[in-house]
């Protein structure tokens, strides 16, 4: 059985699964911000949090090909 071929880093499906982690988790701190009565709190911390969030979903995803 042959090994499998060594897949290319796609740059533009780590660049949209990262947007895609980032935005999701702005939303979700800032609708429980908005759920506990500070929208602007819960957006600043979704801001805080959403961009490491994407950034170890995307070393995670990608480790191997890195």
């Amino acid at each position: 059985m042959a090994p499998a071929a060594h897949r290319a880093f796609p740059p533009v499906e780590a660049g949209m699964l990262l947007t895609i982690v980032t935005a999701l988790a702005i939303g979700l701190a800032t609708v429980v911000g908005w759920a506990a009565g500070s929208l602007k709190a819960g957006l600043i911390i979704g801001c805080v949090v959403g961009l490491p969030v994407g950034i170890v979903t995307i070393y995670r995803r990608y480790r191997d090909e890195l």
